[in-house]
């Protein structure tokens, strides 16, 4: 599975064993090391774990440890190194496997406990010299033991069975152990009955609350970042202040109950797929993983809903996350669980507080496993295994189900998914593992994800086409991130990825511009919603598994149809349709804004939308990108060939010029080039069957829409039109014109309406185009002047004020906003801000309030008579300047043969 990843590991693995002349002389190392132990402490926070220059030091010392330090000295070695293929990973493996060859000494670490620790390193630079004391009679057993609790061995398992096939006893036990999933089996069930405190959070927990975004530059540090955790106060929520982290004091507060704690809310983790937010809930209410500092997993979450990648993450924490009802829990309540039966109960009075059903009946062997990707890991071992030992499946785990009949059609989403399991379809509740044709990762997320690909021992990528941003730090660096814009690129390209640069732009723009028809993704970012194809966003615990294997798990989800009818009206834009879909989702009952008995009938589900198929690729997105508001799982948008030809003809032209300018990895660039040129030699699109059946079809009706539809403070699912009473002619203060949901011609549209306006504008207006290559067209085309003229703050290309991490606007700022998303304090704190068309934004920018829908369309129709110059889309093959420097560029003929093989 990971074959070019475990030969770079077992290369490494064989290197030499300690580097000696530390960083810090070891006479030192461990004054300095109980300075920042002190510093941390101050904070209440433990220290972080030791790099490579410490652990250098370290081994250094253990090998002459002063008398007074030794047993100290240990400790750090056994529970303070990162395990996998981290750095330090590397250093503290050399040593070790030095120790047990008797290449190197120490007086308090015998040749077995250097065995028994590199078992303790879960997989990566440990593995090798494990397999290697296989052949040592008076450490094989101990080698044995530790490899039969390793599930992270890839390709050197073919090594454990040639020595088991030659005859080696211990090597023989480690295949039987595998075989029989001891690794599985050694871990204790879920409980019958799970007591616990609840820590109690009312209304809507979105993970920005749990993992506020100008906190983002510390979500490595997750004992750090857990500090940040739920910061602002809120009912029932004391909140952080300078003076006092009254959030920690109320944990602190719960725990004293003497039960671990679980988190509860009525509607928890939409919004984001930060990873950072299921670490922090877990740092304070997980357990201590073995081994492995800085990082906790298992847990509960509870809520009434719990959005789908939140759940995922929390899954893939080892964590048992259940939807329940919570309005009988209440803060530091004593409540027992009993997992089987699906019942809830008043610790104190035995009361009945809810009844439940957990997802799937394989949460169990998640949980006992350590997370979802251990076990779907730890699964195929054990059948490798068994395959091996000419033994039948296994009955250890719990079955995945079977798979539903055949249904009568298959929507979209569901044959992109089937291709992409070599099958014609996947049908709704049906476990699968499609393969991951191409995956995004972005810089707030990006170092997480590099934390989980080294836990999983990763040196090369599977998956067909990697990419990093730099998009949310790239403006406002701080210095943590821009030791990460030197340090991530690499680690990125050596894995054969494909890493930006900061300036470049924003992710979904630029790795849009990469994907394939028809393909499954997936991205550490909730908005990676593919305009063709179709992505299920994650957590950077699953991004990571699905770019080190080149595959995801995936309970397929129900569709939800929305489908457009007639024609757009005078002054109506795209954004204003992104917006129609929760407007009538409300009309008919199928969401509501109120989060106590929260209603949303695309939470969890694919959002999958017809008649628009006439849609530019650009234009499409805007659509696909807001399916992460409505808490969809994915999204899939039906679309004409040409429209799709066009972009890609486009894009290979873009990416032939990004090899040029010295981007890489070269080789996935030109992979992908020879795909896309595949594809438009022979295009082909797959279309929903007739008979295909949705959970839900709402259909909107376009010749009904006659005004702007916005999103009003502070949620994106409440919708309503511009004339709304409660809302019309409302004060603004500041404007946002940027964010993913963007486009050039948003900011030619924009900039028409102010060319026309003289005067100082009445608010501050914000600018950010969504690439570098835009700002560089609308500079050539004068637009840079019209928003200078106009007094606009143009921001570098990038996320700018959408996530809040960056700038921000004003406390208590009326705001209009082309952003994603309006979560409470998101763009700024207190700040009421309506999400609306950059055609609505840029005329409330002039007026200093929302215009009236007379004034809009008349605003509207001067742009409208330039229409076809405005919406002008980046069509590469048409600009020398790109495509100049792409006809200098000559594929692989490897490249292309593999391209011609796969198509054909």
């Amino acid at each position: 599975m990971l074959s070019r990843a475990s030969r770079l590991v077992q290369a490494r693995a064989s290197a030499p064993a300690v580097r000696l002349g530390a960083v810090r002389m070891a006479s030192t190392f461990m004054t300095n090391y109980k300075k920042e132990v002190a510093e941390r402490a101050a904070m209440g926070i433990v220290p972080k774990p030791l790099d490579a220059a410490k652990t250098a030091a370290l081994v250094e010392l253990l090998q002459k440890p002063p008398a007074d330090e030794g047993k100290e000295l240990l400790e750090l070695l056994k529970m303070r190194v990162p395990p996998g293929v981290d750095e330090a990973a590397y250093v503290k493996a050399g040593f070790l496997a030095a120790v047990a060859k008797g290449d190197a000494t120490s007086p308090l670490i015998s040749q077995k406990d250097a065995v028994f620790l590199l078992g303790t390193m879960q997989g990566g630079y440990n593995i090798q010299p494990l397999v290697d004391a296989l052949d040592k009679p008076d450490l094989a057993e101990i080698a044995a033991d530790a490899l039969s609790k390793t599930i992270l061995v890839f390709d050197s398992f073919h090594d454990v069975q040639d020595k088991a096939k030659k005859g080696n006893a211990a090597a023989k036990r480690v295949m039987k152990s595998w075989a029989d999933a001891e690794w599985f089996t050694s871990r204790p069930e879920v409980a019958k009955k799970i007591t616990f405190t609840v820590f109690k959070v009312t209304g809507e927990t979105n993970t920005d609350d749990l993992s506020p975004a100008p906190d983002a530059w510390s979500r490595p540090d997750i004992p750090l970042h857990a500090l940040a955790m739920l910061k602002h106060p809120r009912d029932g929520i004391k909140g952080v202040t300078d003076k006092e982290n009254g959030t920690k004091a109320q944990i602190d507060e719960a725990m004293k109950k003497g039960f671990p704690l679980a988190y509860v809310g009525d509607v928890v983790g939409t919004g984001s797929s930060r990873k950072s937010a299921t670490n922090s809930v877990l740092w304070y209410m997980g357990d201590d993983l073995p081994y492995v500092p800085n990082k906790r997993g298992g847990g509960i979450c509870i809520g009434s809903k719990i959005a789908p990648i939140f759940f995922n993450t929390m899954q893939d924490a080892g964590a048992l996350p259940i939807e329940m009802d919570v309005s009988k829990m209440h803060m530091n309540d004593v409540v027992d669980i009993y997992p089987y039966e699906g019942v809830a109960k008043s610790h104190t009075t035995g009361e009945v507080l809810a009844k439940f059903e957990v997802k799937t009946q394989v949460i169990f062997d998640e949980v006992r496993a350590g997370g979802r990707i251990p076990l779907i890991i730890g699964r195929g071992l054990t059948s490798r295994a068994r395959t091996a030992l000419d033994l039948p499946a296994t009955t250890v785990f719990r079955s995945l189900g079977d798979a539903p009949p055949t249904p009568a059609g298959y929507t979209l989403a569901q044959k992109m998914v089937g291709k992409a399991c070599g099958r014609p379809g996947v049908s709704p509740g049906e476990y699968c593992e499609p393969l991951m044709t191409t995956v995004g990762s972005q810089d707030t997320t990006g170092p997480m994800t590099r934390d989980e690909l080294k836990d999983l021992a990763c040196l090369g990528f599977s998956a067909d086409l990697v990419m990093q941003s730099f998009c949310h730090t790239a403006a406002y660096p701080k210095p943590v991130d821009v030791k990460t814009h030197h340090t991530l690129p690499d680690f990125i390209m050596n894995r054969g990825g494909v890493s930006l640069r900061p300036g470049d732009g924003i992710i979904h723009s630029w790795l849009n511009r990469m994907l394939l028809p028809d393909t499954v993704g997936t991205g550490g970012d909730s908005h990676t919603r593919f305009p063709i194809g179709i992505s299920f966003p994650a957590g950077s615990g699953l991004v990571a598994f699905a770019a080190a294997t080149g595959t995801m798990p995936l309970d397929m989800p129900e569709s939800v149809l929305v489908k457009f009818t007639g024609t757009m009206q005078p002054g109506i834009t795209l954004r204003d349709l992104v917006h129609a879909i929760p407007y009538a989702a409300r009309q008919r009952g199928l969401l509501t804004v109120e989060k106590k008995g929260k209603i949303n009938v695309f939470s969890g589900r694919i959002l999958e939308i017809e008649g628009l198929e006439h849609l530019k690729c650009e234009q499409a997105f805007e659509l696909s990108d807001a399916s992460a508001e409505r808490s969809a799982a994915g999204c899939t948008i039906s679309l004409d060939q040409a429209p799709i030809s066009e972009y890609l003809t486009s894009n290979v032209v873009m990416l032939k010029w990004m090899i040029a300018e010295g981007y890489g990895d070269r080789r996935t660039l030109e992979r992908r080039i020879a795909n896309m040129e595949e594809w438009l030699a022979k295009p082909k699109l797959m279309k929903a069957d007739k008979a295909a059946k949705y959970y839900e079809t709402i259909e909107i009706n376009m010749d009904q829409l006659k005004e702007p539809i916005l999103c009003c403070p502070n949620d994106p699912d409440d919708a309503r039109l511009l004339s709304d009473p409660t809302i019309a002619g409302s004060k603004i203060d500041e404007v946002f014109i940027g964010s993913c949901m963007t486009n050039i011609g948003h900011f030619r549209a924009a900039g028409k309406m102010l060319d026309s306006f003289k005067g100082q504008l009445p608010t501050r207006l914000w600018v950010s185009p969504p690439t570098k290559m835009d700002a560089a067209q609308l500079t050539a085309e004068g637009y840079y002047s019209i928003y200078g003229k106009a007094g606009a703050r143009t921001e570098m290309p990038g996320c700018s004020l959408c996530m809040g991490n960056q700038a921000r606007v004003a406390d208590k700022a009326k705001v209009v906003s082309t952003s994603t998303r309006n979560f409470p304090n998101r763009l700024g704190n207190g700040a009421d801000v309506f999400l609306a068309s950059a055609e609505l934004a840029a005329l409330a920018a002039i007026k200093g309030k929302l215009p009236t829908p007379d004034e809009y369309l008349e605003a509207w129709k001067k742009i409208d008579a330039s229409a076809a110059d405005t919406y002008r889309y980046l069509n590469f093959d048409q600009l020398a300047t790109y495509n100049d420097k792409a006809t200098t560029i000559t594929l692989s003929p490897e490249v292309v043969a593999a391209a011609k093989k796969l198509a054909a």
